[in-house]
């Protein structure tokens, strides 16, 4: 085998993570190869935080992480943190800033960090090859990867091949494949930060209240986010709908408070003490959208003037918007998913290196990886993370 098929690590999915981990490595002086089964690199950050990228979040914390194991993140997070992705950012000129919730975008356009990536695997030595399928893999004394055009080996192998979200983008499942070959347990998958459907007849119910954005709080089990909650033809989505369906269990209800900043019940006795003869839907509309005002008083309540209720009334009434509960049908699967809840079971990795237990010069980092963030910029920040960490290792 020629010399120039011989590398260090050989590098699959040239995303975020892969391309993170070849910077890191090849700045070391490691002679890394870098395989992308699509046309281009990177594709998922060009239509990150809709084409600006949030590229990381000011407030990373462990807390901001769903594993089986929730300590496995704190390592990676703290050994390169969003300072130090931040840090890279500024050094390559690129404007940036803080949004809501610590959000952190670029100015402009997504490519700038790509283009970043690209310079700072350049200036490592990192060789990248796209529209290069890998076909099949082993491991005698090193790692013999097969192309469909080529033979390459290497000490190292790091699969970064990301989960099972927007297959559009080219997202498949080779990443798990590949860890049950050779014998490393994965985490069932399913789609997370992804929109909620309704069944059928509650689809048939809320019909015509597409486009309707509100605050809202949103809850499953112990856990609330409290965010913009969008209707659509399907189902609900916007940010808290989006947080909460990564803790969601299929079969279980979500419930919403749609008036999170006031109490209804309160409102509407005072204004029964003033003798006005406001209706109901009149007093609702001046907090929230007058067809879901209307649409929730049709279906729940009956329409009638402030004056008529009494305070078990107002109570009723108030328990319609404050705890609407309603159980999703589903969601709208990996091809609007965010990312993959699930993964490379994280006890078979080490949450220094992220090398595999079982199989020595392995590695698995990024979304392939049984650690899913929040939404804000938390996913990057742990393949900013994991890829920087298991770089320091090839």
């Amino acid at each position: 085998m020629s010399s120039e098929n011989i590398f260090d690590a050989v590098i699959i999915g040239a995303g975020a993570a892969g391309m993170m981990c070849a910077l890191t490595a090849g700045q070391r002086g490691r002679r890394v190869l870098l395989l992308e089964g699509s046309e281009r690199v990177s594709k998922k950050i060009l239509v990150s935080g809709g084409g600006r990228c949030n590229f990381t979040n000011l407030y990373v914390e462990p807390d901001n992480y769903l594993s089986d194991n929730p300590h496995f993140c704190k390592s990676a997070l703290k050994r390169f943190t969003q300072h130090d992705f931040i840090e890279l950012v500024e050094k390559h000129g690129i404007p940036y800033r803080e949004k809501t919730l610590g959000q952190v975008f670029c100015d402009d356009r997504s490519d700038r960090i790509l283009n970043l990536l690209l310079a700072e695997c350049k200036a490592g030595g990192v060789t990248i090859m796209t529209d290069c399928v890998v076909t099949q893999i082993d491991k005698k004394q090193v790692f013999i990867v097969q192309t469909e055009s080529a033979t390459y080996k290497a000490d190292s192998l790091v699969v970064a091949t990301g989960g099972l979200s927007m297959p559009e983008m080219g997202a498949t499942g080779f990443g798990y494949a590949l860890a049950e070959q050779f014998g490393l347990a994965v985490v069932p998958r399913r789609p997370a930060l992804v929109p909620l459907t309704f069944k059928p007849a509650d689809r048939k119910r809320y019909e015509g209240l597409s486009g309707i954005s509100v605050m809202a709080a949103v809850s499953t089990g112990n856990t609330t986010f409290k965010e913009a909650v969008l209707f659509t033809h399907k189902g609900l989505s916007g940010p808290a709908i989006l947080q909460i369906s990564s803790y969601w269990t299929p079969g279980k209800p979500i419930t919403l408070d749609l008036l999170p900043h006031m109490h209804l019940d309160d409102e509407i006795m005072k204004w029964k003490s003033l003798r006005l003869k406001t209706e109901l839907k009149n007093l609702i509309s001046k907090h929230l959208p007058e067809r879901l005002a209307d649409r929730f008083l049709d279906l729940h309540a009956k329409n009638r003037p402030v004056n008529q209720l009494n305070e078990q009334d107002s109570e009723d009434v108030a328990r319609i918007f404050h705890h609407w509960q309603i159980q999703p049908g589903g969601t709208e699967g990996y091809r609007k998913a965010e990312v993959t809840r699930g993964g490379i079971d994280t006890s078979e990795l080490s949450s220094k290196t992220f090398e595999s237990r079982k199989v020595p010069g392995l590695y698995f980092i990024g979304e392939v990886v049984d650690v899913t963030g929040s939404l804000g910029g938390f996913n990057l920040q742990w393949v900013w993370s994991s890829g920087h960490c298991a770089g320091l290792f090839l």
